[in-house]
């Protein structure tokens, strides 16, 4: 077939350079009848298409990939067979054919069946407080110099058009329930009803209709913020178009230009900004007399009021700790108190932190990260080790950035310098961090120095000291004691005294 290239070749070599059909021909390769054709039609392109399909081994097991395609029909289209498995099934019952056949057949079949069932939408309305929309986009910015794909979660009042944009490095499930927080109480109210795609987060599995099985945590959610979710149909973005729309409009007026910032809570504090900004500046779309945020602040009073307490939004999922008292998740590895080694653990993770569970005590707090083979030591997990294994100071892993006050710190330095033994004397002190707080051992590491006599033990007196006379400074006596007989001072008691003893006379 040719190309509007080649025929803009020809109609320039005839009707501008004056050249015969013969001579285009000879240049540009092709045959006299070609040219012609070209010449003739005036047309500047041409298309084909075929007629017929001519099908000689599909012929046979047409009616048969029909009937299957047409119960595919029914079917939602996550669900819906592929050419490819259509085809295997067909060899299965004695196809000999080619698979492009069957692909065409499929791809025709469907293209007609589109033409015949084309879809109309309905304009939707949603009175005060009923509803809002939630769904995901995906957003590149420059964060730290480097390009990142941001994933941000969209959270849309259907009747006011207020709306939320938070990003997140993830788009799981923690992440879910940290958007739906974070909206609600920027909004401070939550609506009736929650719209939402299949998301896997969110719906376990699929059942006729409009029904779902929800995930149990998202469930927890929905009970705790009293509103009732509601999964679109499959293949069906506009029963929830406002948030699909919504999309379109924070790409073009919230990332671009790309957006340089350091992390994601600068990138969200911006957002915020522009979310309110948004709102006030532009009109709603029915009611046209006022701004997005006007309407905002009118269906307040029909909004459901926020819980006194905020949700608990973690994913849960069980780990065992490793020998080196490690559990992973994300791609990287947190610490956890030694003491539970071997253990298997309940991890809680949030969208901004790891908390590691066990027996319903938390065993380990830490920051969540985000990139990739990372070990992340909280020193003080390992203390109950040191005790037995004080030599693992000079060159542990956990212990090679471990930052301490600098009275701590001071007497580590004096006791590496004055004695061999200083890590045996050094976890002695430590082990009474525990017991006396950070802030008091450091203040008696603080004395000892002052002294110029460092040791373990000089250390210890101090904090002892310490807490000796807090004891005693604690003491009260009460001021409302009195005695029935004041004393008086008499020296004559002390002369009847010695007379009346027995070897007074002597």
């Amino acid at each position: 077939m040719l190309i509007v290239e080649t025929i803009r070749k020809i109609r320039l070599s005839v009707h501008r350079d004056g050249k015969s059909l013969r001579k285009t021909a000879e240049d540009l390769n092709l045959s006299r009848n070609t040219v012609r054709k070209v010449i003739r039609s005036q047309e500047t392109a041409f298309t084909y298409e075929r007629k017929k399909q001519p099908m000689p081994k599909l012929g046979a097991f047409v009616e048969k990939l029909a009937d299957k395609l047409e119960s595919d029909k029914k079917l939602p289209k996550r669900q819906r067979r592929t050419a490819q498995k259509l085809y295997q099934e067909l060899q299965l019952l004695g196809y000999e054919g080619g698979y492009d056949s069957v692909r065409r057949y499929v791809k025709r079949w469907r293209q007609q069946q589109s033409k015949a069932t084309g879809q109309v939408f309905i304009p939707l309305s949603f009175d005060p407080g009923d509803a809002f929309q939630f769904d995901w986009s995906h957003e590149w910015v420059q964060m730290a110099g480097m390009p990142v794909k941001a994933k941000v979660a969209h959270l849309r009042l259907c009747h006011s058009r207020m709306f939320l944009t938070v990003a997140y490095p993830r788009e799981t499930q923690e992440m879910v329930f940290d958007a739906h927080q974070q909206s609600f109480e920027f909004f401070g109210s939550v609506c009736r009803r929650g719209i939402y795609d299949n998301l896997k987060t969110v719906v376990n599995k699929i059942l006729s209709g409009k029904a779902r099985s929800f995930n149990d945590r998202f469930g927890r959610l929905c009970s705790h913020y009293l509103f009732e979710p509601v999964a679109c149909t499959p293949a069906s973005g506009w029963e929830k178009g406002q948030v699909e729309n919504q999309v379109g409009v924070v790409r073009r007026n919230f990332f671009t230009p790309r957006l340089k910032v350091k992390n994601f809570e600068e990138l969200n504090t911006h957002l915020v900004e522009c979310c309110i900004s948004w709102a006030k500046t532009h009109r709603h779309p029915e009611i046209k007399e006022k701004a997005v945020w006007q309407v905002f602040e009118e269906e307040q009073p029909y909004l459901l009021k926020l819980p006194s307490s905020t949700f608990d939004g973690y994913a849960g999922r069980p780990a065992r700790v490793s020998p080196s008292s490690l559990v992973s998740f994300d791609h990287n590895r947190y610490s956890v108190d030694c003491r539970h080694a071997g253990k298997t653990v309940q991890m809680r993770v949030y969208a901004n932190r790891i908390l590691v569970v066990h027996d319903g005590a938390v065993v380990a707090n830490h920051a969540r990260e985000f990139g990739r083979g990372k070990t992340i030591f909280n020193p003080w997990h390992y203390l109950p080790a040191l005790e037995t294994k004080p030599g693992a100071l000079r060159n542990g892993a956990p212990f090679k950035e471990w930052k301490l006050p600098d009275g701590i710190e001071g007497i580590r330095n004096q006791l590496n310098r004055r004695y061999t033994d200083w890590d045996r004397q050094f976890v002695g002190i430590l082990t009474t961090v525990p017991n006396f707080g950070i802030k008091a051992v450091d203040r008696a590491c603080r004395q000892a120095l002052k002294m110029k006599t460092v040791s373990k033990e000089v250390v210890l007196n101090q904090l002892y000291r310490a807490e000796d006379e807090a004891l005693i400074d604690g003491i009260d006596v009460g001021s409302h004691l009195h005695l029935e007989c004041q004393p008086v001072a008499d020296c004559r008691r002390y002369d009847r005294l010695i007379k009346g003893a027995p070897h007074a006379a002597q």
